[in-house]
């Protein structure tokens, strides 16, 4: 028997996949779980429908990562810290500082875990952080650390 996956099944397939299974399993089990529904042309042309959706959400999101992306190549983002001797900061620049300089100069809104940092910024100067707006897009961004 043919069955629409509404969740993703182990050792079966993922959500959304269109799936041959043995018809007791799809009657007994799968089906009375709210697991998959049968692959009736109602719910295939739902299927259908669905992945269309999500194609064009895809361009969507993808159009404003690149946008995103552009943004923050062309850019620096200054931060006043307090500085020492030496160059060194009494205390650090951590990733929220840097999406909260973000957000503030370059109108840019950016979460704190996106931005990925080994440890925090210690030192005055300039740093280059990398950016994770995407599962397959980074871009790096250049921090300068300037004494206040």
């Amino acid at each position: 028997m043919k069955v629409i996956l509404t969740q993703e099944v182990k050792n079966i397939g993922p959500k959304g996949a269109l799936v041959e299974v043995a018809e007791g399993y799809a009657r007994n089990y799968l089906i009375p779980r709210g697991l998959a529904v049968a692959a009736s042309q109602g719910n295939l042309k739902r299927l259908d429908q669905e992945q269309q959706r999500r194609q064009l959400r895809a361009q969507r999101e993808a159009a404003g990562v690149r946008a995103a992306a552009e943004q923050l190549r062309a850019a620096s983002v200054r931060i006043p810290a307090r500085a020492g001797e030496g160059g060194k900061l009494f205390g650090s620049v951590t990733a929220k500082d840097i999406a909260e300089a973000v957000r503030a100069q370059l109108h840019l809104d950016l979460d704190k875990r996106k931005i990925e940092l080994k440890e925090p910024l210690r030192t005055l100067g300039e740093h280059d952080v990398t950016i994770r707006l995407h599962a397959e897009a980074t871009v790096p961004l250049r921090v300068v650390v300037d004494k206040e």
